[in-house]
């Protein structure tokens, strides 16, 4: 026997991702609308009581004034029934009267003695009419419903007795019938001429409830935006005084959740940056022993060992001043005072002439495109604010990455190029490139998107974190007619 609980009824009136708002007003508007249609019913059984109380009295009046037009004389009965009477009652269309006098009781005297009689359940009482539904087949000239229809119809039945004191008492049994189809249209009428405005009303408040719970539920909006606008970084904790007091606690979770995990993340960091230092002091050693070791022998196999010792320094000193420069430029790490305006084409220009002597010695051409060429001759000075050290390391990188990659005889251009209120540095190559499937890997730390080279699979995520950190971003493209292409976005001022 399965005891796990049903779905609840949210789960099943809809799917699982129907939005609060949404599901709000249709909690909100389906009670109504079950309303207004009990209310639609109620109205409607009301309508049929009080007409059928209205029509029953002026049928009760219509059968006593027919039984006064009614006269005993002697052991007979004198009927005072004018014809033009009769065809008032019986002409009218619309709301036709029927009559019938029987004495004794169904024996026909006067009027439609089609009109049935009272049913068998219905005991005779002197006086008091009684009211009960029937149908009567039309007569033939034009009347409700056609020649040779059937009507359905209200009667009125009021026995009463004649006869002379000392003579035999006598009955006598006096029924007034109305069509009901007028009845009906009244009943109709009532029920729209009620709904009606009650219907109008359910699209405005539709509205209303739209527009109110889209008000009540800003504040939810606002705490939904704060953490949506956030960088996966931004580990500080929400506002819990603008948050609406029914979601605070889960607010006050979600801070806590932060709190332990930008505790996890400072630890690591601490523990890169004190391993990175630590190491760092026994690998220049090694370096250095690893090169007095080299001077002091001439043996060819000992020689070439110690080269692999020394290259495999080399690279864990690099890989330990990559981790020390991948903890300084995490986004969280940033601190907005050491930002200052720069010169972008200069800045960019110093660097590239930083680079020249590895590129040459790579056999590579290295230089700067027209366009920042021109701007460093006269043309209007592109400025950001940006923090020097971190964003000379990020396009050091760049340009490192390109000379690695490139290949000797190849060219790296370097250009600076305004793009609306953003300035974009440009660094081309004709090298490889890098496959468009990688180019989302590369920026993860330690992954690679080749064998070549002796890197370490974090200049990309460094740059990456840089440029977040100064708002700015980072990507690939294919450049022309081969290659690759590193567009840096950073906003101007």
């Amino acid at each position: 026997m399965d005891d796990r609980p049903e779905p609840g009824i949210l789960h099943r009136f809809g799917p699982r991702n129907r939005s609060l708002r949404r599901q709000l007003l249709i909690w909100v508007l389906l009670p109504q609308l079950v309303l207004w249609g009990a209310g639609g019913v109620a109205t409607y059984r009301l309508a049929v009581s009080y007409v059928n109380q209205a029509a029953d009295a002026t049928l009760s009046q219509a059968s006593r004034a027919l039984a006064r037009r009614v006269k005993p004389i002697g052991s007979g009965l004198l009927i005072d029934f004018p014809r033009a009477a009769q065809e008032i009652l019986e002409t009218d269309p619309n709301d036709r009267l029927f009559y019938m006098v029987s004495t004794p009781p169904g024996q026909f005297v006067l009027g439609n003695n089609n009109i049935p009689m009272p049913p068998r359940e219905m005991a005779p009482r002197l006086n008091d009419p009684y009211f009960y539904d029937g149908e009567i087949a039309s007569p033939d000239e034009a009347g409700e419903g056609g020649p040779g229809s059937v009507v359905k119809v209200r009667i009125a039945a009021l026995y009463l007795t004649y006869g002379e004191p000392e003579g035999k008492q006598q009955w006598m049994l006096v029924q007034v019938a109305r069509g009901m189809a007028h009845r009906e249209d009244l009943f109709k009428n009532i029920l729209v001429d009620t709904l009606l405005p009650l219907s109008a009303l359910i699209p405005l408040m539709t509205m209303i409830v739209w527009v109110g719970t889209g008000a009540g539920l800003k504040p939810l909006l606002r705490l939904r935006k704060e953490v949506e606008g956030r960088s996966p970084l931004d580990l500080a904790p929400l506002q819990v005084e603008s948050a609406p007091q029914e979601v605070r606690s889960l607010v006050r979770a979600l801070n806590e959740l932060l709190a332990s995990v930008r505790q996890n993340v400072n630890a690591q960091k601490r523990f890169i940056a004190d391993a990175a230092h630590q190491l760092r002091t026994p690998l220049a050693g090694l370096k250095s022993q690893t090169a007095l070791a080299m001077a002091a022998t001439e043996d060819p196999a000992l020689l070439a060992r110690l080269k692999l010792v020394d290259q495999s320094a080399a690279r864990g000193a690099h890989l330990i001043s990559q981790l020390l420069m991948l903890a300084r430029a995490d986004p969280d790490a940033a601190v907005a005072n050491d930002m200052a305006p720069l010169d972008v084409v200069a800045f960019v220009h110093d660097i590239v002439a930083e680079c020249v002597p590895r590129a040459l010695r790579a056999g590579i051409d290295l230089g700067m495109g027209e366009e920042a060429e021109a701007a460093e001759d006269g043309g209007a000075p592109l400025q950001i604010r940006a923090h020097a050290l971190l964003l000379r390391e990020a396009l050091t990188n760049v340009i490192d990455n390109a000379i690695k990659y490139t290949g000797s005889g190849g060219e790296i251009t370097v250009r600076v190029l305004p793009d609306g209120g953003d300035v974009l540095i440009i660094v081309s190559d004709n090298g490889p490139g890098i496959a468009e499937a990688d180019r989302g890997r590369v920026f993860e730390r330690f992954v690679r998107a080749t064998d070549q080279g002796d890197g370490c699979g974090l200049g990309l995520p460094i740059v990456r974190d840089i440029l977040a950190q100064h708002g700015g971003t980072v990507a690939l493209r294919d450049a022309q007619p081969h290659g690759l292409q590193v567009e840096l976005r950073l906003p101007g001022l």
